[in-house]
Formats: C-alpha cells, structure tokens, sequence
C-alpha cells in the first residue's frame, strides 16, 4: 500500500511565512501585522493566520495589543541582554544533561556534521545560513537533553534568541571563535563530561552576549 506524504497544515504554512518575513527583516520591528491583509497575501482563510499570529505572540516574536493587532517587538540592547542571561541558564543544563545522555554517540554525530557544515558556511563568507545552522546546533543539544519541558522553554526563546544570533554572528571573528567554542561543547559531550560541557557553553553565551552587547552599543 501506498504511503501518503504529510502535506503542511494551513496553520503550520502561515507560521512558517510570517514567522520567515520577520527573520528576514522584511516585516521590521515596530511593524503592525493585522489578519486580513496576511490572509490576502498568503491567500489563506482568516483562521490559521490568527493561530499562526497566536504562537508567534506566544513565542515572543510578536506582540500583541487589543483592538490593535499584532506588532513585531522592538527589541533594544538591555531586550537582548535579558534574553541571553536566560539562554545561558538553559542551555548551561541542556548541555550538563546531554553529557549524560544514553544515546548522546548519536547526538554527538549530529552535532559534528552541523559543525561541519558551520565551518563550511564560514569559509565562503555565508553568515545567514551560517547563523541558522547555529539555531539548529543549540536546538539539538536541547532536544538531546531529555529534558521535554526545557525544550519547551527554550523553543519560546527560539525567535528571539535568532535576532541576537543574526547581530552577533555579523561581529568581526565572531562566527569563528563560535565554531571553536562549539567544539569545546561537542568534545565535552563525546567525553560524557557534564561539568565541562556546562563551563563550555556557559562561557560561549557570555562571550557571544559581550559580542551583542558591544555591536548593540
């Protein structure tokens, strides 16, 4: 018998546009994003826009304000400074426990060829793909945590920590003392070493927030 491909739900098609126009800059913070003109756009029905734009909001890629729509946030210097100081505390656990994983040869695999595929980015000067493969490292090794609640938690941090990876990444040297540091956290985590895999992530957040912080002024 046959096997039918999944198609993408509506919902799922109108999170994935609109949630790319922010990304991409086309939909510039302080935009206002109301249902009608979406659904025209996308040629889509009013309801999965409102789903779509419900957990963007809840993401915090959005804001809501009644009566008034959505409005993509502006985030400002001390924004993205509070955002990291959380990211360190999660990602800090989400690498202590990947170290201790059963099955962490295989994410350890996974890691290595996302590094790899960071450095060849790098190499031809490709920061945007570049910074999404970051997302995907960091995503990975919270996934391989076994933590289901802290992926939660870090997924709603998930846009908003791709706005500070698109600033920092764009740091002079940056990306490439990144692809070292996320060699020192794949190592610890091959090694089953939690407190090393904890100290290295811990001092890559701070040293790509000190990054953000001085291209933000």
């Amino acid at each position: 018998m046959a096997v039918r491909s999944r198609r993408p739900s509506y919902v799922s098609i109108a999170y994935d546009e609109i949630r790319t126009m922010i990304l991409s800059g086309e939909l510039a913070p302080g935009s206002r994003l109301t249902v009608r003109p979406l659904a025209d756009r996308l040629d889509l029905s009013p309801t999965p826009i409102r789903t779509a734009l419900a957990t963007l909001e809840r993401q915090g890629m959005l804001e809501g304000h009644e009566h008034r729509g959505y409005f993509v946030p502006t985030l400002g210097r001390d924004d993205m400074l509070d955002i990291y100081e959380v990211r360190e505390a999660v990602d800090t656990i989400a690498s202590r426990r990947a170290a201790r994983a059963p099955d962490r040869d295989a994410l350890v695999e996974t890691l290595d060829g996302l590094l790899k595929e960071q450095r060849r980015f790098v190499r031809k000067g490709d920061i945007d793909s570049y910074a999404e493969l970051d997302m995907r490292f960091h995503r990975t090794i919270w996934y391989g945590s076994g933590n289901h609640r802290l992926a939660a938690v870090c997924e709603n941090l998930a846009g908003q920590l791709r706005i500070g990876n698109n600033i920092s990444a764009r740091a002079p040297g940056r990306p490439e003392a990144s692809l070292d540091e996320h060699l020192e956290i794949v190592d610890a985590i091959r090694a089953g070493d939690s407190r090393a895999a904890a100290s290295a992530t811990r001092r890559h957040v701070r040293l790509a927030s000190a990054a953000l912080a001085e291209l933000l002024g």
